[in-house]
This record gives structure tokens, sequence and C-alpha cells, in this order.
């Protein structure tokens, strides 16, 4: 069997997951202010530093002044089953779905929380579902960029100002990489875990006006247990946005985004958070047009994800196997390079079709990606190598 020489160059930091997602570059523990740990979140030094938290997030991504920002249990997921739980059932609502998460929030909405009048529309892996099928005078359920499918919405023109119902929108993967038009959603979710590379088990919740007055003036038919529970007496419980966190925080973790928050103003913000994404997505875009064995999973390339890139293997004699066979392909490459030490856990979502998927957010360095870059290549034809030697 022939063997292919590897590159010379090897990125610095391997770390290209999808979540938890590479720190900050420069990132050390002691930068971190310690004066909160050992104490109680309640405290004023506490509340102080979850307060801080909060309006850093305002800042950076450029929320409106009368949307609320609550720090929420249980990552991004947490805080959209929040969102969930509290706010439907009011009215029909429409789930939109291309990808496994939002697939998920079709079955919670459907199969646990049961919704008579709830609508799918969806689309796989890899497309957009018809977004001009939706009907805003419902509430409305999306993800902004299918994490699993490295498929995003190009903006928000194709949700009305005047629209009745609510947006809910699954931002995790988006949110400090891509512009989120806040006018038009009601509800935006996402972890630190994933653009800013925060550590996991937070959420973030944003609230619009309209969001706020629904949970003020709407009461679902079925119990909320308490980590769900925003209102009392009828009123927004304003200390939740206000940095008195529902459950208990690790504020080792909140030191950890405030870091990371500080580190985004001096790349300049979120629009240089956004051109550190673009930046580095580029890299991978440019070597799938040069490259003949590999293609971008999202067929429309206005929706492609800057973040979460997915990619499938498209060599004939690779696609001539059966789907085990490309999967097991697929998964002998990442292998070969998480065992060389120059990119870890880039493998495809279990749910999604074999293949790749790089992380590209702010945290990691367009240097880093162009060292991978032949490192792919030379995975592949590795493996191309081994199968013909097989046959």
């Amino acid at each position: 069997m022939t063997t292919i020489p590897t590159p010379e160059v090897r990125p610095q930091n391997p770390n290209f997951s999808s979540g938890p997602c590479a720190k900050r570059p420069g990132w050390s523990l002691d930068e971190f202010s310690t004066e909160t740990l050992g104490r109680s979140h309640r405290s004023k030094v506490g509340k102080a530093r979850l307060a801080e938290a909060i309006d850093l997030t305002r800042d950076i991504l450029q929320v409106p002044a009368d949307y609320r920002i609550g720090i929420v249990p249980a990552s991004d997921t947490g805080a959209v089953e929040m969102a969930l739980w509290s706010l439907l059932g009011a009215r029909g609502v429409d789930m939109v779905a291309w990808e496994s998460f939002g697939s998920g929030w079709v079955t919670d909405v459907v199969k646990q929380l049961k919704l008579p009048d709830a609508r799918k529309i969806e689309a796989g892996y890899g497309e957009l579902p018809d977004l001009s099928s939706i009907d805003f005078d419902r509430d409305v359920v999306f993800t902004w960029n299918g994490t699993t499918s490295g498929v995003r919405v190009p903006n928000a023109d194709f949700i009305p100002a005047d629209r009745a119902g609510l947006t809910i929108c699954d931002a995790t993967s988006a949110a400090f990489a891509q512009k989120l038009d806040f006018a038009k959603l009601d509800v935006v979710t996402f972890s630190w875990q994933k653009v800013l590379g925060g550590e996991g088990g937070h959420g973030v919740l944003i609230l619009s006006p309209r969001a706020v007055e629904r949970l003020e003036t709407y009461s679902p038919a079925w119990p909320l247990p308490k980590i769900f529970r925003m209102t009392k007496g009828g009123k927004l419980i304003e200390g939740i946005f206000k940095g008195e966190t529902i459950n208990t925080p690790s504020m080792l973790c909140v030191e950890d985004y405030i870091d990371a928050l500080n580190w985004a103003k001096t790349v300049g913000g979120l629009d240089g958070l956004v051109a550190r994404a673009d930046a580095n997505a580029g890299v991978i875009f440019d070597f799938v047009k040069k490259t003949p064995w590999i293609a971008n999973l999202a067929a429309d390339d206005a929706t492609r994800s800057n973040t979460s890139v997915c990619l499938t293997i498209v060599d004939p004699d690779v696609m001539a196997g059966s789907e085990d066979a490309q999967a097991a392909f697929a998964k002998a490459m990442v292998g070969k390079l998480d065992k060389q030490g120059v990119a870890y856990d880039i493998g495809a979502y279990r749910d999604a079709p074999a293949g790749l998927r790089i992380w590209c957010g702010a945290t990691v360095e367009t240097a880093d990606l162009q060292a991978l870059m032949p490192w792919l290549d030379w995975a592949f034809q590795s493996e191309k190598a081994a199968l013909k030697a097989a046959a």
C-alpha cells in the first residue's frame, strides 16, 4: 500500500470541536478574577459579576435596551425548553427544522407538550425548508444556524415586522458569529460554550417586550418545573434578568464567560467576531472549491454556516460503497487526524450524514485552519489508498 507523506505544518491548536469549542487565543486560568470563587452567587460580589456578564452580553451582541437577558440552567437546551414550556400554547405554532436539534424541539412540542395545533415545516440535512410557508400569525420556533447540518438562515428578511405570533430562535451556534436581527426575534437562546469557547452547563435566554407580555398574560395548561418559572403573581421575576439566577451557577464558568467577553472586545466586538468566523470558514470553502473529493453539505452557498462547517465526501469510489462503508471511511479519516494530534472531534454529528464537521468560530485561529487543510487531504488520500489496497 502506498504511504502518503504527512504535511510539514501542524495546527498549533487542534481543537475544532463544535461544542464545547476552542478556548480563546491566549486563554489561561491565571487571567481570571478569583474574588467570586468560594463565594455565594447571591453575595454582593457574586450578583455583581453575574450582572456584569449580562451587561457585557448586551453590549457585544448589540441587544436592544428593552430586551431582558438572563443566565439560566442547562445550557442552550435549558434556555430553549424554558421558552417552549412557558410561552407556547397560547396560539398555534409552526415548528421549523432542518437538522437534529431543531427536530428535537419538534419532538418536545408534539410529543411532550402535545400541542394539538403544532405544524411541522421541515427539510433534510443540507437544505432549508420553504420559509415562505411559515405563518407568522402563529408562534414560530426555529434554529438560526443548524449546528449539525451547517445550514443557516441567511438573514431575518423572511420574518415580518408586524407578526402576531412570537418568534423563538435557538441561536446557540450563531450568537457572536452571525448578526442576529433582534427586531425580528422575540426569544433568543444560546450557550456560551459555542462561539466564545466557554464552559458548558449554562444557557442565556433573551426576551423581547412581546415575549415578556406573553409571560405576564398567559399561563400554560401544564405545570412548570421550578427551573422554568419566570413569573410570580402574573409578573416577570425581574431578578432573573439582573443576575439573580434561578439555581446556583458555577462562578468559575461565569468568570470564564466574562473573560471571553472581554477578549471579544479586544478583537473588535461583534464585527470582529463575525469577521474572524467568516475568515475561518473561508479557508475551508476555498479548500472545497479546489478539492474534488469533498463538498459542503449546505446545498446553497447563501445558507452555509460560518461556524459549524459540515462537509461530505463525494469521491465516486467512496460513494459507491454502502452508507455504512461511507460512514466507516469518514470515521477512519477522523481517527487518523486524531491520532496525529492535528484535529480533534471533527466527525459529523451522529444523526447527520457521514462526513466531517469543523468548527470555525471566532476563538479558532485562521492559521490553524490553514494548516489543517493539507492534513484533510492527507487523511483522505491515505484512507483511499487503503480502500484500493483492500479491494
